[in-house]
């Protein structure tokens, strides 16, 4: 029998507060000038100034500084690449214990249908017994449904695109997100919602809070997006040296 998800089971309190927020998802990518985990805590504080209710980050020595210095709710998560698995998004329960023990309150893992060197219900069981909530990052409606099953309290959006059964697109998937509130399915979107309309867009879409992250923590990504906007079209400017 499928577990019943939120709203018709009592939500826990962490995932309460997160109701109708933002979450800012505070990372930085290996070799980037931010990766020092001085600098995660300083972003950190920078997105709880503006206004975000909660906060993603990875790896235990980021959530251990960071709750340091705030006591909102922590998304954990690790990012490890997994012998013979595509998997890497917190894969083991070694690394679910890692991140809850850090003070996350809530322990994000991929939860998708890719081979994986343990099964969801494993990583579910290992953040519930470390005392923290677990969330399941999905890329489709179904596998969304298994991770309830398999006694996940939450689901996340992210993993949409990063599946090669899922959606390869440049925007959100604001389909999965309507099918998931259509099933009852409560959910957090997170995955290329890059504008302030973009995460109003998916709250008013039934998700439960929205996870924006490199629009906000990551100025590499963004000057890519600008630089790309700003060189000129090949095509274009062939045409002009044609008519020149």
């Amino acid at each position: 029998m499928t577990r019943s998800p939120f709203p018709d089971a009592p939500r826990p309190s962490r995932l309460n507060a997160l109701r109708g927020t933002l979450i800012v998802s505070v990372q930085a990518d290996d070799g980037s000038p931010l990766r020092d985990v001085t600098h995660i805590v300083a972003l950190s504080r920078a997105a709880l100034l503006g206004g975000a209710a909660g906060l993603r980050l990875r790896s235990g020595e980021d959530i251990r500084a960071v709750r340091a210095v705030t006591d909102v709710p922590v998304i954990g998560l690790t990012k490890r690449a997994q012998p013979g698995s595509p998997v890497y998004i917190t894969a083991t329960p070694g690394e679910v214990q890692e991140v809850a023990r850090a003070g996350a309150d809530i322990v994000a893992f991929d939860g998708t249908d890719l081979p994986r060197p343990f099964p969801v219900a494993d990583l579910v069981r290992a953040a519930h017994g470390a005392g923290a909530l677990a969330m399941a990052d999905i890329s489709t409606l179904g596998e969304a449904r298994a991770a309830y099953a398999a006694g996940a309290d939450i689901v996340g959006t992210t993993m949409s695109g990063y599946t090669p059964h899922s959606p390869q697109q440049p925007g959100p998937d604001f389909a999965l997100m309507r099918a998931l509130h259509a099933a009852g399915l409560p959910f957090i979107a997170e995955g290329r919602l890059n504008t302030p309309a973009l995460a109003a867009q998916a709250l008013a879409t039934g998700a439960l809070a929205v996870v924006v992250g490199s629009a906000i923590t990551r100025p590499d990504h963004v000057t890519r997006w600008f630089a790309a906007a700003l060189r000129p079209d090949p095509a274009q400017a062939a045409r002009a040296g044609e008519t020149s």
